[in-house]
């Protein structure tokens, strides 16, 4: 039997550069769930802060929606806001009108 182990270490606080950070602007939302709400989903998942405000900053660029929804009704403020390191990105949310 075979063990599967990860190629990769998840690496922590990485900093992107500005092509990478507007990549994050061209999630492919599962079924079910809003585009928007992935990308930002993913954005605050794999961005420091930094990078996600440079990404919110291009995502209100291109209209899209900073209150989207996860398929529970709930936005990315809401949920960031029960996390213990989230209060920077809710400010960031918030201060974009999310």
């Amino acid at each position: 039997m075979s063990t599967l182990k990860k190629d990769k270490q998840k690496v922590l606080g990485e900093v992107f550069d500005s092509a990478r950070v507007a990549e994050f602007l061209t999630a492919q939302a599962p079924a079910g769930t809003d585009v928007d709400f992935h990308a930002l989903e993913r954005a605050y998942r794999g961005m420091n802060i930094d990078n996600f405000v440079e990404f919110l900053e291009l995502f209100s660029a291109a209209g899209r929606n900073l209150k989207a929804t996860n398929p529970e009704g709930r936005t990315l403020a809401q949920i960031a806001a029960e996390h213990a390191f989230g209060s920077d990105y809710v400010a960031a949310l918030q201060q974009r009108g999310g």
